[in-house]
Formats: structure tokens, sequence, C-alpha cells
């Protein structure tokens, strides 16, 4: 994968100047009088966007980038859904269920305080009273489609949020009112539809290509790639809006989703100039000295990829020495064994000590880590996958949502894309990309060896596979199990823990939000406020 630096670069000249913007005022002459010529008051609308696309995979281009990672991402969803497990140490409130007010906090901090602030700011000077009306068709219908992909992630997280009212500082709208779950996704919908369609290739947009960190100014990449979002939230909505559910699945097919692992919606990371901004926040997150995050699988997810038979490796998931780096290096198939979730220092001697026979051994020494591969600080950062895609369609087909047909297909080609997806973290390195690489008769080994059955059983080995797909993107595969059930997990009941014993379904508000802004909150927001409620798409 060929990085472009000097797109990651802009980032921290866009950070410095995105506080600096002033208003516009009624007459040209009281417009003239405003401006301060010293000061900065029109930003390249190149910048904004770049630093809009790098805020949505690192975190926060004005900020820390590990930051929404580690807490949230990592440490709630990555243990909720158990594919990491936690001992002590790092952030881990989703192994136990226990509160923690930066896991929280962070993505409505970041994303309406970073990328959707940039974002507004992009769509508000490309519209019909802004410096550049006109004149960034594509860019501004790319960042339309960038704006709905982050308000679908705050939706999916705290449920009802300000919406309509949000990022309206600049008209003195500073207390939000809050909308409904339901009028955000129908509206994102819209918004997909629309902007998706109005994409084109003879559009004129200078800089657009030099701009785009994801597709190069690919129009029809960005297609796709809308489209594809827009079958994710058609599908997100199925079990509480059927109809609706329908409607746009049916219109993201026709209008053309993902079609294979070259569509894949990557994010390039690089090691300069600034460590803070342009590096894989992910990685640095479970980086030694760094975050310092621990990096043990969970027994759930290795369980999985080991298959029905642990003693025997013909069933394994060819991605299980992907995913991990082995027991203390060791990268023997059978040795692969998985931390069960909700132990702490008191518990897991006794667990250890029952499985190995020996309660002094370390966590580290006996369980699987994640492969360090997968974890250079330059390596890309995914924000969707082809895979999703096909198992998405495979859904649709066996439950009969918006004419999609072929689930078994889908499904087969889902698996096949899931498999073969991980090469890009070689980085060109041949070694690495070999150790990474799962062929098509690794594929076709494992697909004869687990069948696709359909009805009630099909829609759980979608559901599980989707899941496996999403390491790295744990946020998603959270939503997924929220919606879906599968796969089925078996909640910890930690003593202290916050849920009575469920796995968390909800972020809270953060703190300086019900603080400020508790009268539009008791007003609008999904109450109670607490990790046990539901938000609308959630009636599984």
């Amino acid at each position: 994968m060929k990085y472009v630096r000097n797109k990651i670069n802009k980032i921290i000249i866009a950070s410095a100047a995105i506080f600096v913007f002033t208003a516009s005022c009624d007459t040209d002459e009281l417009h003239e009088l405003n401006i301060n010529p010293q000061a900065l008051n029109q930003v390249n609308m190149n910048y904004l966007f770049t630093a809009a696309q790098l805020g949505t995979a690192a975190g926060g281009s004005a900020g820390d980038n590990r930051y929404i990672d580690w807490r949230t991402n990592i440490g709630l969803c990555a243990h909720a859904i158990q594919q990491l497990a936690n001992v002590s140490g790092g952030i881990a409130p989703g192994d136990k269920y226990t509160d923690n007010v930066e896991s929280y906090n962070a993505p409505w901090e970041f994303i309406y305080g970073d990328q959707l602030k940039n974002l507004a700011e992009v769509l508000r000077q490309t519209g019909p009273d802004g410096f550049e009306a006109g004149q960034r068709k594509n860019m501004r219908e790319a960042a339309r489609i960038l704006r709905a992909f982050n308000f679908h992630r705050l939706t999916d997280y705290y449920g009802n949020i300000p919406y309509t009212d949000a990022l309206r500082g600049i008209q003195g709208t500073f207390l939000p009112e809050y909308d409904d779950q339901q009028t955000i996704y129908m509206d994102l919908l819209k918004e997909l539809d629309e902007a998706t369609a109005a994409l084109s290739a003879s559009n004129p947009d200078e800089g657009f290509a030099a701009a785009d960190l994801y597709y190069n100014g690919d129009v029809t990449k960005w297609k796709k790639w809308g489209y594809s979002l827009m079958l994710r939230l058609a599908m997100r909505i199925s079990n509480a809006d059927a109809t609706t559910a329908a409607t746009y699945v049916s219109k993201a097919v026709s209008g053309g989703v993902f079609t294979s692992n070259d569509d894949n919606t990557w994010v390039p990371m690089d090691l300069g100039p600034s460590e803070w901004t342009n590096q894989n926040g992910i990685s640095r997150a479970f980086a030694s000295g760094d975050g310092g995050q621990p990096s043990i699988l969970s027994k759930t997810f290795i369980d999985m990829l080991k298959g029905a038979n642990a003693a025997s490796t013909a069933d394994d998931d060819p991605r299980l020495l992907i995913f991990t780096d082995g027991v203390g290096g060791d990268k023997d198939p059978l040795v692969q064994e998985g931390m069960p979730n909700g132990q702490d220092g008191g518990t897991i001697g006794a667990y250890i000590g029952e499985k190995f026979g020996d309660p002094t051994l370390s966590p580290s020494s006996v369980f699987s880590s994640i492969n360090v591969a997968l974890l250079d600080d330059n390596d890309p950062y995914m924000l969707m996958n082809y895979a999703e895609v096909e198992f998405l369609l495979a859904e649709a087909a066996e439950r009969g949502i918006g004419g999609v047909t072929g689930a078994a297909a889908h499904y087969n080609a889902g698996v096949r894309a899931a498999m073969q997806m991980y090469t890009p973290y070689a980085q060109g390195d041949p070694d690495v990309e070999e150790a990474l690489s799962v062929t098509d008769a690794q594929v076709d080994a494992y697909l004869a060896a687990h069948p696709y059955t359909g009805g009630a059983a099909g829609l759980e080995m979608i559901g599980n596979q989707m899941w496996v797909s999403k390491f790295f993107n744990w946020w998603e595969a959270w939503s997924d199990w929220r919606r879906t059930g599968f796969p089925v997990l078996v909640p910890v009941n930690y003593q202290g823990n916050v849920t009575g014993g469920t796995i968390p379904v909800k972020l809270r508000l953060p703190t300086h939000e019900v603080a400020v802004n508790s009268e539009n909150i008791s007003a609008g927001a999904t109450l109670p406020d607490q990790p046990t409620t539901r938000v609308w798409w959630d009636v599984n």
C-alpha cells in the first residue's frame, strides 16, 4: 500500500487553523470592516477535509490519536464482545462491566469536537453562501458521506444525541436539543442517498484528489463506499423498521456496493511528522511504554478460531495465526489458548493452576496475544471492508430483505474476503505478507469443513463470521452483536459491576454534557442514561 505522506503532513496546519474562522456579515461593507488583515479568514478546504478523514481513524487530528481507541474501541468494546480479555492493567471496563468516564466521554469529545467540526466547516464553506460555493462539488458530497459515518457512530454509542442543533455554535446554539435515533437514522440514510448519487467524475472539484486520503479522489470508489455504508445503516435498523430497511437495502444494491477487497476503506498512517496525529492509534494503545494496553486474546475468540475440535487443526480458521503472535512466541496452532473474561489477579491463578497445573505461571506465558505484525505505528487503519458487505447481503438474502438473493454465495464470498484482507499490514515486506496471507485453497478447505446451512443456523454463521471480521473495528463488532445477538456470548458477573452481570449496550453521556445540558438531556436523551439501556434499533 502506498502512503501519501504529504497529505498527512498537512494535518498540523489544519489543526492550528480550525479555531480562527470569522463569521460573515450582512453587507459587503460590514464584511470588509469586520476582517482583521492580520488574521486568517479562510482556510483551504483540502486541509479541513483531510483532517476530518485522518481524525475519523486516528481519533482526533488535533489531539491524542490513541485516546479514543484505547478508551472506547479497545477498553470497552473489544472486551465487551469478548475478543480481548484483561486481568489487570490498562483500561478495560468492558471486561468486567465497570464504569470508566473516559471510555464514555471519548467518542463524544473527539467526534463532535474534531471530525464533525471540520466537516461542518467544509460544508459551510462549500454551501450556497460559502467562500467556495459550487467549486468543490465532489468534496462536498464526500464530506456528507463522512459526516454520516461519524454521526452514525455517535448515535450507535449513545442513542438519542444532538443532531439537528449540533455544531451550530457559530449561530448561537450552545445547548443543543436532542434528536431521537429513529429521526437521525432517517436523515443519515437520506444524506447518503443524495450525496452518493450526486458524486460524479464530471463535477468540477480542484484539489479533491490531492486532499482525499481514502481513495485519492476516485469517485467510483466513493460511490461504492456511500452505498455500502447505506447497506450497513439499513441492516442496522432492520429489526426496528423493516420497511425502511428494505427500501434502502434495495437502493444500496442497485447503486453498487463494494465488490472486492480493493474497495476497502483504508486510512494511511505515517510515523511522522507527529506521533500524536499521524500514527495508528490502535497500535500505539498496545505499545509498551506508550499506551501499554495488555493484548491478550479472549477464550471466546480463540475457541471460535480453533473450531469444535481443539485437539486438531483440521477445522481451524486460517486466521488463527494471523491474529495471534502465539503463546510466549510459540505459534503452534494446537497450543493457542485464550484467557476467560472477567478474571482478576486473585482468580486467574486458580484458573491457570487447574488448566496448566501451575498457578504461579503468568498470563502472558500461557495465553495468546495479538500478532505484533498487525501493530506497527504506521500500519493503515480500516474503516469498512468488503467482507462486511457480503455478510450483510447474506443476512438480507436469508431474511428476505430488499430483494437480495443467494445467501450461501454471499456468505462464502464474505468468508473469503475476510480471510484475505490483512496483507496491507505487511507494508510491502514479502515475508510478513506471506505470513498474513490466506490462499484460495485454505479458504476452500475451511468452507468445505464449515458449509453454509441456511435458516436460523445460517444467520448465526453469518453473525459469527462478521464478528471475527471486525477484529480491530471492535466498536462495530459491538453494534453488530447488539443487533444480531451473535455470537452467543456468556456474560461475566464480576463483583461490583454496574450492569447486574449483563454486557453493556450503551455508553453513558459524558459528564460535562450532563453538567451543562441537563434540561435538553431530560427532554430528549435515551434514558435512563445507563449502560443497560437499549438504543432504538436494539430490539433483539
